[in-house]
């Protein structure tokens, strides 16, 4: 998150190049030719190679909100329980956030091209068994496979969009991506809704994952042809720790389990997994620490020197919480509380999208200038919006509440494109192209634990509310909506002591 950015020694290019575009080592560096260990030239396909991994993030993103909205279809389809259902949801997600730190560190020392189409291929495969499934158990564990597939593809690209991007360029390739979680994670319930319509309630949710295989095999062809290949560097053997592997996994299993099984798991055994969590990240962090002397770990503690990152990943959690939280709540709102159609929910959620995707991509190319002071204004916007949805919810919670909401939802969304991809431009922008991928899996682990906690805790804000209010949906999402800005209000206390210790 700081506005510091002096390179470090290990990066690859020099401020020069980054800032004298017409100078000659800037014409040096726009030769084809491919770069020498030490030295960075810009790949000429770096943005078809761009628009291709994107293409897959949004595929894989798409997935954590496309099904729940499809769930309904899912219980009428195959007679699914309720805990059957959660767990359609929650493996998903539940294995995607085991994958990414390992996988992160697999792609920065075995190549991000081959591990990237290797993610693509299990998820396309994954994806036409989940719509061929015929009982509910099998669509949970296609489910989970499905999102290992995720976890494998999704760290590598971050750390492509690092080592094919430099400076503004950089910034402008993480508003893209920033503008792609947005998107994806605000019109997936639009997407499924619209799916479901068009195949029909008993089989509709099917067409949820066949929509991934014409996709998926296209997002193939194009890796091979335009993400480059990797460097002698990658091909060289290297050790993957596997005791930190273990150890890692059985901590964010600990800490992700309480949160998705919050509602149907109510042994005393559940909240006793978070001290489990913690006593396993020490034991961690020690195992990482020794490891490092001699060999590379799988996450290099020394990420958490540098200020950005080590701020920044921590603003990301608390924001996701938050963030993802919204669209959760606003579909039980709308569908549960108001009778609305599974499209027309998601239709609702889209000024949050349009606000995202029309200002990240310029608001990361101001990260680097700006700093923490522009993920305080956005922060800031999303309050703002908050505010105006919890007024017009009061005002008008009846059937048109949709209308009186789509104002604060776009200010919000642009908020939130002042945070996502800044946030994620100001957090990589000082790790070494080399840590990329583990870095990026760190980050994204981050997210997904957000994502995780802040559904558990508003979800609870917002049931309880409904119980106590005897089923006034409208006063149970208001609720929420405080609980979403109290998310939001720790990521802006955390980015203005960054900023005024910066200024001091």
């Amino acid at each position: 998150m700081s506005s510091d950015f002096a390179p470090r020694p290990t990066l690859e290019i020099s401020a020069r190049v980054i800032e004298e575009p017409g100078s000659a080592a800037s014409a040096e560096t726009a030769r084809p030719a491919p770069p020498q260990e030490g030295e960075y030239r810009p790949d000429p396909d770096r943005w078809m190679a761009l628009a291709v991994v994107l293409a897959a993030g949004f595929m894989t993103l798409l997935d954590v909100s496309i099904v729940n909205v499809a769930l309904p279809s899912i219980d009428r389809g195959l007679h699914a329980q309720q805990n059957e259902l959660q767990w359609i949801v929650s493996g998903y997600a539940l294995a995607l956030g085991l994958l990414l730190v390992p996988s992160g560190r697999f792609g920065d020392a075995h190549g991000r091209r081959p591990v990237f189409m290797v993610g693509v291929a299990l998820f396309v495969v994954a994806s036409a068994a989940c719509a061929l499934s015929q009982t509910p158990l099998e669509l949970v564990v296609t489910r989970i496979l499905q999102g290992f597939a995720g976890g494998l593809l999704t760290p590598q690209i971050s750390g492509l969009i690092q080592s094919l991007f430099r400076g503004e360029e950089r910034g402008k390739a993480f508003g893209l991506f920033g503008a792609t979680i947005g998107v994806s994670s605000a019109i997936g319930p639009l997407v499924g809704g619209a799916l479901i319509a068009l195949f029909g309630v008993h089989d509709g949710w099917r067409a949820v994952f066949f929509v991934n295989l014409p996709i998926g095999a296209a997002i193939l062809l194009l890796a091979r042809r335009y993400l480059p290949a990797p460097t002698a560097a990658e091909r060289r053997p290297q050790a993957m720790d596997p005791l930190g592997v273990v150890l890692l996994g059985a901590a964010i299993l600990c800490i992700l389990v309480p949160f998705i099984e919050q509602r149907t798991w109510h042994s005393s055994l559940r909240p006793a997994l978070f001290p489990l969590a913690a006593v396993l990240l020490v034991v961690w962090v020690l195992h990482e620490r020794r490891y490092g002397r001699t060999r590379e770990p799988l996450v290099s503690l020394d990420l958490f020197r540098i200020r950005s990152y080590a701020l920044g990943a921590p603003v990301g959690l608390i924001f996701f919480a938050g963030f993802i939280a919204l669209f959760f709540i606003q579909t039980q709102y709308l569908q549960l509380g108001l009778g609305y159609p599974a499209w027309k929910s998601g239709l609702a959620v889209t000024p949050f999208a349009i606000g995202s995707a029309l200002i990240a991509s310029a608001a990361s190319r101001q990260a680097l200038r700006r700093g923490p002071k522009l993920l305080a204004v956005g922060l800031t916007m999303v309050l703002v919006g908050m505010g105006g949805i919890w007024v017009a919810v009061g005002a008008h919670p009846g059937y048109d509440v949709a209308l009186w909401i789509a104002l604060p939802l776009l200010i919000a969304g642009l908020g939130s494109g002042l945070v996502i991809s800044p946030n994620l431009t100001l957090t990589l922008a000082r790790v070494p192209v080399e840590r990329a991928g583990s870095a990026g899996g760190v980050l994204q682990t981050g997210q997904r634990i957000g994502s995780a906690a802040g559904i558990a805790i508003t979800g609870s804000v917002f049931y309880n509310q409904l119980a106590s209010s005897h089923g006034n949906y409208a006063a149970a999402f208001r609720m929420g909506i405080v609980s979403i800005a109290a998310f939001v209000t720790a990521a802006l206390v955390l980015v203005l002591a960054d900023a005024f210790t910066r200024a001091s």
